[in-house]
């Protein structure tokens, strides 16, 4: 295997999305900083130190070891994910907040397992079916098993519940499995199946009911349930084009949930505009773009694979964020990729970052 030099490309925008991202961290949570803690950047340092400094050792640690190593890695990684996922549900381990109980606490930190599972599910399809070869075609072989862990990944983060992630796993799963050959009738099978099993959940949890409702009719409940939505709406109208200017952000305090967290693309939008939005999501295509060169020119199957999924779960992410913030879609309480607080979020995002470094050195591209 040759070694290259890393994506520069890559580097850089991994580099900016960082740096923008504290800068953004440091606005959207300044008034509840000031509110909690009397001083002005108590979440922006909490996220350095629970999810840079972290995330940036797993980087390095991704990036310097083969990652062809990561391949038998792949189910004790994955296996730990699903323990921990499942840690979370247990009474005296498990840590709950808004209804939803998603994780635990080791030493004085809280790690949200369903996070670094996105990327133990990347990791584990891409050396599966790198080892699948052809029959990743073949119903029995390829699509009931891929269908069978999906399935039960989904419904460990229903039981939590986390929707939110279990679309971006679902969705990152399916194009991984599309590009390591998947028929297009199984392809079909699976956005059918999806689909299906989309409405079963509206229909069977009223929480998933009342994101609809909201998403279908943000009026209906402005004090309520759409709360959060319609601020979010007014923080993005009242930016405009070009925005308030950085750090002139009225819905930060105390209007609207969450500004620092799933909330941040609204803050983006009313200090920085259409514009600033507009700009973060051209990054984060143009890093799934070069993620595309990567997966075309990698040595082999399993990096091809690593860096599809890497680079589509960045993309996937950070589009519904922004499109349930927009009221595209739902809201889904997903993080935006590199700007939201949470230092599991941050770290597993440069884990990830790592490994797609990683190969891109041994692609020629």
């Amino acid at each position: 295997m040759k070694f290259h030099k890393p994506d520069f490309i890559i580097l850089a925008i991994i580099g900016i999305l960082i740096v923008f991202g504290l800068i953004m961290i440091s606005s959207a949570s300044i008034s509840s900083s000031q509110e909690n803690f009397q001083e002005n950047y108590h979440y922006v340092k909490k996220q350095i130190i629970n999810g840079l400094i972290p995330g940036l050792v797993l980087a390095v640690i991704g990036y310097f070891i083969p990652y062809g190593f990561f391949k038998k890695l792949s189910v004790p990684l994955l296996a730990l994910c699903i323990l921990g996922s499942i840690l979370v549900l247990v009474p005296g381990i498990g840590w709950g907040h808004g209804g939803a109980n998603r994780w635990i606490q080791i030493g004085g930190s809280i790690v949200q397992p369903s996070e670094f599972l996105k990327l133990a599910m990347i990791i584990y399809l891409a050396a599966w079916f790198s080892s699948k070869g052809k029959t990743v075609k073949n119903f029995h072989e390829g699509f009931v098993p891929f269908i069978f862990l999906t399935g039960m990944v989904g419904i460990l983060l229903i039981a939590q519940p986390d929707f939110g992630t279990m679309g971006v796993i679902a969705l990152t799963a399916l194009i991984i499995y599309f590009l390591a050959g998947a028929s297009f009738s199984h392809i079909g099978m699976c956005i059918a199946g999806g689909a299906a099993a989309l409405l079963i959940l509206i229909k069977t949890f009223p929480h998933a009911y009342s994101r609809l409702s909201t998403f279908l009719n943000p009026a209906s409940d402005p004090l309520g349930d759409s709360y959060q939505i319609n601020q979010a709406l007014v923080a993005l109208g009242s930016g405009g084009f070009f925005g308030l200017g950085l750090g002139q952000s009225i819905q930060k305090h105390r209007y609207l949930p969450e500004p620092a967290g799933d909330s941040i693309a609204a803050v983006i939008g009313e200090e920085l505009g259409f514009i600033g939005l507009s700009a973060i999501l051209i990054l984060f295509l143009l890093l799934f773009l070069r993620g595309l060169k990567i997966f075309k020119s990698a040595p082999d199957q399993f990096g091809a694979l690593l860096a599809g999924g890497i680079a589509s779960w960045f993309l996937i992410q950070a589009l519904v964020n922004i499109a349930a913030n927009c009221n595209i879609i739902p809201l889904t309480g997903i993080t935006l990729p590199f700007f939201s607080l949470g230092g599991s979020s941050l770290t597993a995002t440069l884990a990830g970052a790592g490994i797609l470094l990683n190969v891109s050195k041994h692609a020629k591209i």
